[in-house]
């Protein structure tokens, strides 16, 4: 696991890059590999999420421990504000007292916390540290938090995006509407047209209607003729 090494310290980047730690004048091989965002971005009142992850050659078990600490900008002062060890305890003084909150899984490699309600007043370097012996060697990487005020331009993109969500639902379903409205009153102007055309028994009823009316024509004028022989006869 330990190798001895003189080049110093003109390898360190590329050490890194290997998982090699290169301490008092000896290369130490990691076991253990941290990852966390570079730079963080979030907003006055919004929850935000401080990503580490973790890779451990050992199995996770009761001994494994998790440190966050924060540093100020320009300053070397570091607080410690979360620890994990088989439960959480977040840090119960100071700027960050019940506003730190756990949301990482040990198991998936995930040691990841949640700031709740942040101000500007929390920007600075956020650090992330895990040890799983016998894997105590390992690389603490820095988390750069930019905490601002969210502007009434972003604000008012976000209502315009959401208005956009809920206007065009609307208008589609409004046109469906439409075409199907307009389909429905074309189908009634047919039915109408169809329906002013007789039906065969509506004829049929009409020409028995002429003949009855026929007959009793016939029958006026002949009981017209009967009277008139019948005054002639006189």
């Amino acid at each position: 696991m330990l190798q001895s090494g003189a080049a110093g310290g003109r390898g360190c980047a590329l050490c890194t890059l290997l998982g090699v730690l290169f301490f008092q004048g000896v290369y130490i091989v990691l076991s253990l590999e941290i990852k966390a965002d570079a730079h963080v971005r979030g907003y006055v009142g919004e929850n935000i999420k401080l990503k580490c992850t973790f890779k451990s050659t050992s199995s996770i078990t009761d001994k494994l421990t998790i440190d966050w600490t924060y540093r100020p900008p320009s300053s070397s002062r570091t607080e410690s504000i979360f620890h994990y060890q088989s439960f959480q305890y977040p840090t119960t003084v100071g700027t960050f007292r019940n506003r730190i909150s756990w949301v990482g899984d040990v198991y998936n490699g995930d040691a990841s916390i949640s700031i709740i309600n942040p101000t500007i007043k929390d920007n600075g370097t956020f650090s992330c540290a895990v040890k799983n012996p016998p894997d105590v060697y390992h690389n603490i990487p820095g988390t750069e938090l930019t905490v601002t005020e969210r502007g009434f331009g972003m604000m008012l993109s976000s209502v315009a995006l959401l208005s956009i969500l809920v206007f065009i639902p609307s208008a589609v379903v409004g046109v469906l509407l439409l075409v199907r409205m307009g389909r429905k009153s074309a189908g009634l102007k047919k039915r109408s047209k169809s329906g002013s055309k007789k039906s065969s028994i509506e004829v049929s009823a009409d020409t028995d209607q002429e003949k009855d009316d026929c007959m009793a024509k016939l029958c006026v004028r002949c009981a017209e003729c009967l009277d008139s022989d019948y005054e002639e006869t006189y």
